[in-house]
């Protein structure tokens, strides 16, 4: 059937309402466009003009604005003062009663420059608090998560001066004393906090050291950072299976930041 173009039933609206039929705008784009309707009123927030809803909305369009922008990519943010990179999997939100749950599932992290190979992070009890800037409260942080092996031997040289870790071919730790002429293989986890190390043997200069007299008792880890809990910690094969519990933890962020980042793909900043 043929189709005829008629110029007087033409106008430069309908035309722009066909080529954004031709050409429909992703979700981000329609976000973007729309995105005005609630940062420019953030700054009259402390005014009062905030309804229930608005957590409700601010989760919803940040979350999908986020995972729309970088699922599949490598996201960039600095999170309480920590450098993160990492490729975005999964980011996921539901309300539970009167607050929020997250999960967010991290692949090829690097935490302040130190390798994760996966890290999946539930979030319960989070709170939206709109403002200037906007805060963010969670009840409790679960983590679970995989380093290798070699990436935990490497950051555990940075935190004591008396041995040199590496792992051995047989997957477990092999340490040696800078000073003494100490070397062990030695495997470990942790319970509820608690560490325990199984030397399983160990060389003074050159002669192997019976059993009986390398026996390490048990240590509580404690002062540590942000009150966090490892609930579990062990080695299988050459990765580490770790499982951290944080209690509540307070953030802010500014909303127009935020958005930006989302729209040119840079670093997201939560304070």
């Amino acid at each position: 059937m043929a189709m005829y173009f008629d110029p007087k039933s033409w106008s430069p609206l309908r035309a722009v309402d066909f080529g954004r039929r031709l050409y429909d705008q992703s979700w981000l784009e329609q976000w973007v466009s729309v995105t005005t309707a609630w940062v420019d009123p953030v700054a009259d927030l402390g005014a009062g003009a905030v309804t229930a809803l608005m957590p409700d909305v601010l989760m919803t369009v940040l979350s999908e604005g986020i995972l729309s922008r970088f699922g599949g990519q490598e996201v960039s943010a600095t999170l309480l003062g920590h450098d993160l990179h990492a490729t975005l999997q999964v980011l996921k939100v539901r309300r539970r009663g009167a607050h929020f749950q997250t999960k967010t599932v991290l692949s090829l992290l690097r935490w302040d420059h130190h390798p994760i190979e996966a890290l999946t992070v539930i979030a319960h009890g989070v709170r939206m608090i709109p403002g200037v800037p906007t805060k963010v409260r969670t009840s409790q942080l679960d983590m679970d998560g995989t380093v290798t092996t070699a990436a935990l031997a490497g950051w555990l040289n940075t935190q004591q001066p008396d041995w040199t870790l590496s792992v051995h071919h047989t997957g477990l730790i092999e340490a040696r004393h800078r000073r003494r002429k100490l070397t062990a293989l030695v495997d470990g986890s942790i319970t509820d906090n608690r560490l325990t190390i199984d030397i399983r043997r160990a060389n003074w200069l050159g002669i192997r050291m019976p059993r009986r007299l390398i026996t390490v008792p048990s240590a509580r880890l404690t002062n540590l950072p942000n009150d966090a809990r490892v609930v579990s910690a062990a080695r299988d094969g050459d990765l580490v299976r770790f499982r951290i519990e944080l209690p509540e933890i307070v953030g802010s962020f500014d909303l127009a930041q935020i958005r930006a980042a989302i729209v040119a793909g840079t670093t997201l900043i939560v304070f």
